[in-house]
């Protein structure tokens, strides 16, 4: 193709109309609405890091894992790349290595799980409840002489039941790895997510509640050898200090930028956080009553979410998605194949039933900073809809 056939206004007007219809009325989230509102802290923000030169482990990061520490309430914060690598580092961290296993849920992303292969271990992979979260009544069966660690996953912004799965690593002596991807600001019993394990793991991934602009993620921890090897991991394994390498570790600093930008979006988090807790209120008020429809309970006796995602169960999902689509509207699955389909990836088939109907059955409806309760109102009523035309 030539260069005047690629831009002359007919290409371009041709483009624009393929734009147009693959562009949703109302987005799963909104980044450049996000942005508009933070623009002239966001961009001082990274205007200081590059007019100073503060490119790579400067005080912008320090600032950021102070202030994220204090947040979640503990006495350390490790900046990564990734949740990935929080997941990583915090698992080398508490010891687990090859001949161990570590017992996961079976409805997480893949990075759960993967981060436990490339420790050496065997990842156990057990049912969740209705909740999405690690079924606990299921974890002591699953215990064997190789267990080191378990990781809950605190999926969709709900906190697992903490008390129950730390009595159990208690008494069979095991290490708690919290995933606390998806559960920035959500507490149980009063705790903070990733406060109340060994080490707490999140991500910065630009879909999270703090979502940064790339990827990134963090590692919350009491526990100072741990904090400690995991930023030496992060960096090479060498100590910055004394110039002295003590593991094999990895390329896998939060770079300063993003800490600069997480930074400023984490005094925003509180007010994030109760705007995603009035637009779940308006979804839960507005799809009551569907009988087809399962929607998130809202239980506040002990927790108290954050809705990272709002997640609705129906068996005529694939039906209710593409409606929504011809409507205009964005939705996600959260995740439609289970990992162990996925060849590549070795993975012994686990007996989990709860997993395999969640595959089926689970959409997640926009949910962000930027969702608006009219725009909820348009969902509730195209879901209205669609389920008054079921038979």
């Amino acid at each position: 193709m030539s260069a005047q056939r690629r831009w002359s206004p007919q290409w371009k007007k041709s483009c624009c109309k393929v734009i147009a219809a693959m562009s949703y009325h109302i987005p799963f989230i909104d980044p450049r609405s996000h942005y508009v509102k933070l623009k002239p802290e966001i961009d001082q923000a990274i205007i200081d890091c590059l007019a100073n030169g503060d490119l790579v482990n400067r005080h912008q990061l320090k600032d950021f894992e102070q202030h994220l520490a204090e947040f979640v309430g503990v006495k350390y914060a490790v900046g990564v790349n990734s949740g990935y690598h929080a997941l990583l580092f915090a698992l080398l961290g508490a010891g687990v290595g090859p001949g161990h296993e570590v017992i996961t849920v079976a409805h997480t992303f893949v990075a759960t799980v993967s981060a436990i292969v490339h420790c050496g271990a065997q990842p156990v992979l057990i049912d969740v409840g209705r909740d999405f979260n690690m079924n606990v009544d299921l974890i002591e069966r699953a215990i064997t002489r190789k267990t080191k660690a378990l990781l809950p996953v605190h999926l969709n912004g709900r906190v697992c039941e903490m008390d129950r799965i730390l009595a159990l690593a208690d008494k069979h002596g095991l290490a708690v790895i919290e995933d606390a991807a998806q559960a920035l600001g959500a507490t149980f019993d009063g705790k903070r997510a990733g406060s109340q394990g060994r080490a707490g793991c999140f991500s910065f991934y630009p879909f999270k509640v703090l979502g940064g602009f790339g990827d990134g993620g963090a590692i919350t921890t009491n526990d100072a050898a741990l904090a400690r090897m995991a930023t030496l991991l992060r960096y090479n394994g060498e100590d910055r200090a004394t110039g002295e390498y003590h593991y094999h570790g990895q390329t896998a600093l939060l770079d300063n930028v993003q800490a600069a930008v997480l930074d400023v979006k984490l005094r925003h988090l509180p007010e994030w956080i109760a705007h995603r807790r009035q637009i779940a209120a308006t979804y839960h008020r507005g799809l009551t009553g569907i009988p087809q429809l399962q929607i998130p309970q809202f239980d506040e006796a002990r927790h108290q979410d954050i809705f990272q995602n709002y997640v609705i169960r129906t068996r005529v999902r694939d039906q209710l998605r593409a409606y929504l689509k011809e409507e205009g509207i964005e939705t996600l699955v959260h995740w439609q194949k289970p990992m162990w389909e996925h060849a590549g990836l070795g993975l012994a088939v686990p007996d989990v039933p709860e997993t395999l109907s969640i595959c089926r059955e689970v959409l997640s409806l926009p949910m962000s900073a930027e969702t608006t309760a009219a725009q909820v109102d348009v969902i509730v009523a195209a879901v209205r809809a669609f389920f008054s035309a079921q038979p």
